[in-house]
């Protein structure tokens, strides 16, 4: 997993290529976890690049998502392959993300 840390118009960008799964979902969270701790409220995960997301990933999502709403933060994603659109649908995730098809749509609406 490759993880791409940028900021834009006040919203933090966080593109994951790869595989989200074992390693690199410690890595993302660690990330999320100090970004979050630095006053982050909002924030975009760019999973264009991503291949692949197992539970432990989604976890890290769902922490995200808890930690910022009691801030009145926010959590969006952008660039879902269909397949991994089809995990966040079959959890529910899609319920609770707002989920755009690119990162510019994304950055408009967060």
């Amino acid at each position: 997993m490759a993880l791409n840390q940028i900021e834009e118009g006040g919203v933090v960008i966080l593109a994951v290529d790869g595989n989200l799964d074992g390693e690199g979902t410690q890595t993302l969270e660690d990330t999320v976890v100090g970004l979050l701790e630095d006053g982050t409220t909002k924030l975009l995960f760019d999973f264009s690049g991503l291949d692949y997301i197992n539970s432990s990933g989604l976890r890290v999502l769902v922490l995200a998502y808890q930690r910022l709403k009691k801030n009145s933060g926010t959590v969006a994603i952008c660039g879902v392959k269909d397949y991994i659109q089809e995990v966040f649908e079959v959890s529910g995730y899609d319920k609770i993300f707002p989920l755009y098809p690119t990162r510019t749509e994304a950055l408009g609406a967060v």
